[in-house]
């Protein structure tokens, strides 16, 4: 089947259109030679892609860059004149070649890739921190939306930093709001629930996660006391662009087992019945269904649930 096509309103390609032009000028990719040197920016995106690897068919090259074959031929005559690379027959399949860099490529790479750094450090470098983390977020969601995901080290757990509760909150509000359609009810509900985390945690006994990916917050989790032997597991989220890499379950995991160190004897959540893949992260970990009954909330009829897991 081909691609779903939908309709696109024209101020939408206009403003993609304008973005391309801004951001291809932003990065000096109209320059007659990419980085100051004499390379064009198809030359050095082959001369990157060569450099990641010992060598690579050149049908496999093609395709991973979606680059006409004629073109590709031209460019890598070129680049083995000059010395750049080297071509050789497959010794899988003798009807396909094989190209690396050579010397002189891989030392013409050393010199890109130096020069990109210096340059993106650059233009990074004139924004502060939240920027610059809100400008790679952006970034890693047109990947993701346009082409395959961007591939990312593993996400790691961290205590909450200055800055991340208000995270909390906002990511809360603006999540369920888009997904789920809920009003600003809930974001005050999790206002609260952090306010009272923050003026009246006891530390032996209850803790927050934030998951980071690539130094941007990716997901959350809460453990809270409810009782003297009983945690409550609260505000678990991971971000719509970080879902499917096992965020959520690694975030359960480690509040489970801070409860059980803490001392507790059982852990309960409360939910709603919508949030479906939040459930199977709960039953995966061990919870179970308690008890559900309709109720309004956030604009809402909804279905509230308890579960429990014995420690």
């Amino acid at each position: 089947m081909g691609a779903r096509v939908v309709s696109v309103p024209p101020e939408r390609v206009a403003a993609v259109r304008g973005f391309n032009r801004f951001y291809t000028n932003a990065i000096g990719a109209l320059r007659e030679g990419l980085l100051d040197s004499p390379y064009s920016l198809t030359e050095a995106r082959l001369i990157f892609e060569l450099a990641q690897v010992e060598r690579m068919d050149v049908v496999d090259l093609r395709r991973s860059l979606d680059i006409d074959a004629g073109y590709l031929s031209r460019i890598l005559a070129r680049f083995e004149r000059a010395g750049l690379v080297t071509r050789e027959r497959s010794e899988r399949d003798a009807r396909r070649q094989v190209i690396r860099l050579a010397r002189r490529g891989r030392s013409a790479f050393k010199m890109l890739d130096s020069r990109s750094a210096k340059e993106t450090g650059a233009l990074l470098g004139r924004h502060d921190p939240d920027e610059q983390r809100r400008l790679v977020d952006a970034m890693r969601t047109i990947s993701g939306i346009l082409g395959d995901e961007v591939a990312l080290p593993p996400a790691t757990l961290r205590a909450p930093r200055s800055g991340d509760y208000g995270w909390v909150v906002e990511r809360h509000g603006a999540i369920y709001a888009a997904e789920y359609g809920w009003d600003e009810t809930f974001e005050g509900l999790v206002a609260r629930i952090v306010a009272d985390f923050i003026d009246e945690r006891d530390a032996s006994r209850e803790a927050a996660w934030i998951a980071d990916l690539g130094g941007s917050p990716a997901g959350c989790v809460f453990c809270v006391k409810r009782e003297a032997a009983v945690a409550q597991l609260r505000l678990l989220l991971v971000e719509p662009t970080a879902r499917g890499r096992g965020i959520g379950a690694a975030l359960v995991n480690e509040c489970v087992g801070f409860a059980r160190r803490a001392g507790y004897e059982r852990m309960m959540l409360w939910t709603n019945d919508v949030l479906v893949d939040a459930r199977r992260i709960y039953e995966r970990a061990g919870f179970v269904l308690a008890e559900e009954h309709g109720h309004r909330a956030f604009g809402h009829d909804l279905v509230s649930q308890d579960w429990w897991l014995t420690l």
